[in-house]
């Protein structure tokens, strides 16, 4: 029997990722037009997506650009992180908890330096899934196909026996185009429906 994967995304997906508006409220705060936060830092983010960045440098090009100090930087970057962050998708995180060694999983997520930290002390998720493939880490975003095969090879796992489940439908067409089996999510039962048709009926538990 082929074994089965599931990976998914985390922002949107996992996590519940409203928009908070706050860096229009620091505009505000700092007198700035709108959209000059992420235009001042525009290649710092690209560059902490991909890894060409550390943190630490990242605080520091965002109290030089925006003109903050200490307090004001860390109070600027928990607003960021509480917006990335977002709350647990409850219901979708306890049916993949309840897989119960059904299949492997895995997720796959564009994301920003100092994410895995973060992500691993609030949710969990080096504990719900075998491998976990940041873009930041890998110096590869989606839907690069580069991306898609970074997580087929971190599970040992041919593309067409993986179902890939992301909120962006160009992320989901582009690891169709990889192979790989992929769900765009809408919603929770609509996901369930197909991570349960993947598995398949019957399916016997897996060693770890």
């Amino acid at each position: 029997m082929t074994v089965a994967r599931v990976v998914l995304d985390i922002g949107g997906v996992l996590e519940i990722t409203p928009q908070t508006g706050w860096a229009r409220r620091w505009e505000e705060r700092l007198e700035l037009p709108p959209g000059a936060v992420h235009e001042r830092m525009r290649d710092v983010w690209q560059a902490g997506r991909v890894g060409g960045i550390g943190e630490r440098e990242v605080h520091e090009q965002v109290a030089a650009r925006l003109k903050l100090d200490g307090s004001g930087g860390a109070a600027f970057m928990a607003d960021l992180w509480a917006e990335y962050l977002g709350t647990p998708n409850e219901e979708l995180l306890a049916h993949v908890r309840g897989l119960g060694g059904s299949c492997r999983l895995g997720i796959l997520s564009n994301s920003f330096v100092g994410a895995r930290e973060r992500e691993s002390r609030r949710y969990h998720f080096d504990e719900l899934v075998e491998q976990i493939v940041y873009s930041h880490e890998i110096g590869v975003l989606k839907p690069d196909a580069r991306a898609f095969e970074a997580v087929c090879a971190s599970l040992r796992v041919r593309p067409e026996s993986c179902l890939f489940i992301d909120d962006v439908a160009e992320n989901v067409e582009a690891a169709r185009a990889t192979g790989m089996r992929a769900h765009l999510f809408g919603d929770n039962a609509s996901t369930i429906a197909r991570i349960t048709e993947h598995l398949g009926p019957g399916r016997p538990l897996l060693g770890r």
